[in-house]
């Protein structure tokens, strides 16, 4: 048997960007939480995103789900050995001169391809040539990201750094009993067990709403009633305040838990006023938490 906390001094980046990424979170979020591991017990994750806090903590058993099955499919396509670091190296390479010669007609003529196909490599692709990292779609499911305007975005130093990203995440998930699956929440939460641990970064209220599906208050307070009565261990990322304004969503439905707190700094989002300094709550479940560590006690350094 083994348990959380954990104290990570060095933290893995994995090959998908995208807003709200918890990257300089990761150390933060895995010491807030005691979760004590028995043979059987899984990390559920029900909004996978770009996957950092799972691919970092290594549990030996997951469910790993999101409703983009554009971001499911490139981590399925990983660990099927469908594509690998050199496999990605090879696409890259070859699309990142086609966007040198041709600029942003191709850019979009790639982002048609992948609205055609859903490529896992045209994904990568645009995700990391798009403005500002965003993923977006729009009403109709078709990810409608402009162009980043650098059409020198893959260079060799670039291609590189995504590639050892893609074949992180490969190590990081070998050998481990990991599904990667797309559905909605409500389904994967019905599979929560006593001995399970949730963690919940669902799309923050006021910001990246527009992320893949709607999100609206109602959904948020649905998830927040449902999430209170599981038989697991649970701990879910908000934003609780920035500059301009408070996040009243955690204190109405998220009250009663525990809350830790660090600042830090969004540097992806689609306007300014998302990429600036903001106080990020974990709200952790009564008796799945740790004595409070500041955040300024961890030496961290990111791998990028």
């Amino acid at each position: 048997m083994s348990s959380l906390p954990l104290q990570i001094k060095r933290v893995g980046v994995p090959p998908i960007k995208c807003q709200g990424i918890k990257t300089k979170l990761v150390p933060f979020i895995l010491s807030q939480i005691q979760w004590q591991v028995q043979p059987h017990s899984i990390w559920i994750e029900p909004f996978l995103g770009s996957g950092v806090v799972a691919f970092n903590l290594q549990p030996e058993r997951a469910l790993l789900t999101d409703t983009n099955q554009h971001i499911i499919a490139v981590y399925q396509a990983i660990q099927q050995q469908r594509i690998t670091g050199a496999i990605a190296r090879e696409f890259l390479i070859c699309e990142g001169e086609k966007l040198s010669e041709i600029g942003a007609t191709y850019y979009y003529q790639v982002r048609e391809r992948f609205n055609r196909t859903g490529s896992p490599l045209d994904f990568l692709f645009l995700n990391r040539s798009c403005f500002n990292g965003l993923i977006r779609f729009n009403g109709d499911g078709r990810f409608n990201v402009p162009f980043c305007r650098k059409p020198q975005r893959f260079s060799q130093s670039y291609i590189t750094k995504i590639t050892n990203q893609v074949d992180w995440a490969a190590r990081q998930m070998a050998g481990k009993d990991w599904e990667f699956r797309v559905a909605p929440w409500q389904e994967i939460l019905q599979h929560a067990k006593s001995e399970d641990f949730v963690y919940l970064d669902p799309p923050y209220i006021g910001r990246h709403t527009d992320y893949y599906n709607a999100w609206d208050h109602l959904e948020a307070e649905k998830l927040a009633a449902v999430t209170k009565t599981l038989p697991s261990g649970f701990a879910a990322s908000m934003w609780l305040e920035n500059q301009y304004r408070k996040n009243l969503h955690v204190q109405t439905c998220w009250s009663e838990l525990e809350m830790r707190v660090c600042h830090h700094f969004y540097h992806v989002g689609s306007k300014e006023i998302w990429r600036g300094e903001i106080a990020e709550a974990l709200l952790i479940k009564p008796g799945y938490a740790t004595n409070e560590l500041k955040i300024e006690d961890l030496r961290l350094k990111i791998e990028d």
